[in-house]
């Protein structure tokens, strides 16, 4: 099963299921948006396999979006298991960081 996360219609990131939800999964203890958890946490819970930030309000994806460039790719590095695949999940996970940029989301997005 995969996953996808759609930053902007048309820039989206499409992942394994497990890394989908580890990286989901990565938010839920660092997201201040009560309602942003609350819906990352259902999807996960369920296996919905999608995250469309539109979806969420704009201080919401500016939060996730701040969180995922201040930490997911060092995160991944820490804590992911070392296997030969880890390079390319690692080089996936940077792919996402970088389509926040391609999706807009200002330079200040708020780090928590």
């Amino acid at each position: 099963m995969a996953g996808i996360i759609v930053l902007r219609p048309g820039i989206d990131w499409t992942t394994s299921g497990g890394l989908f939800d580890w990286t989901l999964e990565f938010l839920l203890p660092r997201l201040s948006h009560r309602q942003a958890a609350e819906r990352i946490q259902e999807i996960v819970d369920n296996n919905l396999g999608s995250l469309w930030l539109e979806e969420l309000p704009r201080d919401a994806q500016s939060e996730i979006v701040g969180i995922w460039r201040a930490g997911l790719v060092e995160a991944g590095e820490r804590q992911l298991p070392d296997t030969e695949q880890k390079p390319g999940v690692i080089r996936s996970l940077q792919e996402l960081v970088d389509a926040t940029y391609a999706a807009g989301f200002s330079e200040q997005s708020p780090i928590h």
